[in-house]
């Protein structure tokens, strides 16, 4: 699956806002034995039941947040990109954070740690300005794609 693919589909399977009253309206719609089992193991694997991912999709789709795969963009796969390049940056991030939080909590220093500390945190201002620079590649992206 391509990153962008992963990208689109995490963004709409995020659990919809509660309402005030349950949703009790149906729609009944059949699968071979294995589309069922594709989208219940696409379901279990963002932790969502198969009825609530079927509808979350179709719902984004509805409301312009996903297309259909004719009708996806170059911009939209751009979009999608950006958000799993972001993700996977703000990972890298995270685990320098950690390295230098493990340096920087005392406790017998090796001879290696200072070098590392200084390299975490240019790891880390890297990682930032480069958080920075997707983000706003993202947002002209999109803008773009409202535009046009």
């Amino acid at each position: 699956m391509r990153a962008a693919d992963e990208a689109a589909l995490h963004r709409v399977a995020r659990r919809r806002a509660r309402q005030d009253v349950q949703r009790r309206e149906r729609v009944d719609v059949r699968y071979s034995v294995d589309e069922k089992q594709a989208v219940l193991a696409e379901a279990r694997r963002h932790n969502l039941a198969g009825a609530h991912l079927v509808g979350a999709i179709v719902m984004a789709h509805l409301n312009g947040d996903l297309a259909l795969p004719e009708q996806r963009t170059a911009t939209d796969d751009l979009i999608d990109e950006y958000a799993t390049l972001r993700t996977e940056l703000a990972r890298i991030g995270t685990n320098a954070n950690q390295i230098a939080h493990r340096l920087n909590s005392g406790g017998d220093a090796h001879s290696v740690d200072a070098a590392v500390l200084t390299e975490a945190r240019r790891l880390v201002a890297v990682v930032r300005q480069t958080v920075m620079a997707v983000d706003t590649a993202a947002n002209v992206a999109a803008t773009n794609r409202r535009a046009a």
